[in-house]
């Protein structure tokens, strides 16, 4: 009791609130120079997927059924898989395809997301029936400690899917901000005189600066467009990977545009002006939105500060009569 009191004078909360501004300000000067250019260490992942679809197209083409995988280092999370046998219980096409959508593609970012499946409800279930064992005891009866841990395994279960839900949203707001951007460039490289993969692929290089996850889904669909038969498949692939609805009708539109022969410069134009209004209703749509969300900061911020101001001299001279 002692200790808590101590913790809890002002002298104490001051240094230690003290101490935390100044690790912050360390912590923020010094983060610019520990940090690692993400579109240098994208541009390895995207050349070690390049690799595996040449090796696989080479597979191909010698008539072998052999399904490869990328080669990774036996690890904890890839030996509970396999004792577990968690590949038939969790691993599917859509497990797969949200992994990609937040950008995790590799073979040892599947076997973590499968074994942290089974790890994080039990270790969160555990955490939560010690802690209302041991820590609140007192507070928390006998017959809530069960229906506390249980409620750990399921908030445990549901923990990497929405984990791996937030990495996607994240990186489809990139995608999704840079996008129009994109198609612009894409247009002007088609309309300059280059074929698909090379504009896609020069866009790729120029947009990095802007949206790193772009910059990396073109990357990607240039190695497929190079190195897969179906170059309808490669271009479907990128609205997988994606989840965009913006990305998937161009997505569709490229296609039809191929297998028709119609040109694909005005295609694009069409696209990137219809992205360009998509975008700025969107933009009309949050400033319709800002006076209702205004309102109750204004009532409790500006309006006390409006009536001080207009009534304290009012006050000063009415109290300094009397």
């Amino acid at each position: 009791m002692s200790f808590v009191a101590n913790l809890f004078q002002i002298e104490t909360l001051v240094i230690i609130f003290a101490g935390l501004a100044v690790f912050g300000t360390i912590i923020t000067v010094t983060a610019p120079f520990f940090e690692n250019d993400k579109l240098q260490a994208r541009a390895k992942i995207v050349a070690s997927e390049r690799d595996r679809l040449k090796a696989q197209q080479k597979a191909n083409f010698a008539n072998t059924e052999v399904r490869l995988r990328e080669k990774v280092k036996p690890s904890a999370y890839t030996q509970i898989v396999d004792s577990l046998n968690l590949r038939k219980i969790f691993e599917s096409e859509e497990s797969r395809i949200k992994l990609r959508q937040a950008g995790f593609r590799t073979e040892k970012h599947l076997m973590t997301f499968l074994a942290m499946r089974i790890i994080s409800p039990i270790f969160i279930g555990l955490a939560s029936f010690v802690y209302t064992s041991t820590v609140v005891a007192e507070k928390v009866p006998p017959n809530l400690r069960l229906t506390t841990a249980m409620m750990g395994l399921v908030i445990g279960f549901y923990l990497p899917s929405l984990v791996v839900k937030n990495f996607a949203k994240k990186r489809q707001a990139s995608i999704k901000k840079s996008w129009s951007d994109a198609l612009d460039l894409l247009l002007i490289c088609v309309e300059s005189g280059m074929a698909l993969e090379p504009a896609m692929g020069r866009v790729g290089k120029e947009i990095g600066s802007q949206s790193v996850p772009l910059a990396e889904e073109m990357a990607l669909t240039v190695a497929e467009l190079s190195f897969l038969g179906d170059r309808r498949k490669a271009l479907d692939n990128l609205s997988k990977r994606t989840g965009l609805e913006t990305v998937r009708s161009v997505v569709t539109s490229l296609i039809q545009s191929e297998r028709y022969g119609t040109p694909l410069g005005s295609a694009l134009r069409v696209l990137a002006q219809e992205n360009r209004n998509d975008r700025m209703a969107e933009a009309e749509k949050k400033a319709a939105a800002l006076p209702p969300k205004l309102t109750v900061p204004m009532i409790l911020f500006f309006l006390p500060v409006i009536f001080v101001i207009i009534l304290g001299p009012a006050g000063i001279t009415v109290t300094g009569t009397k």
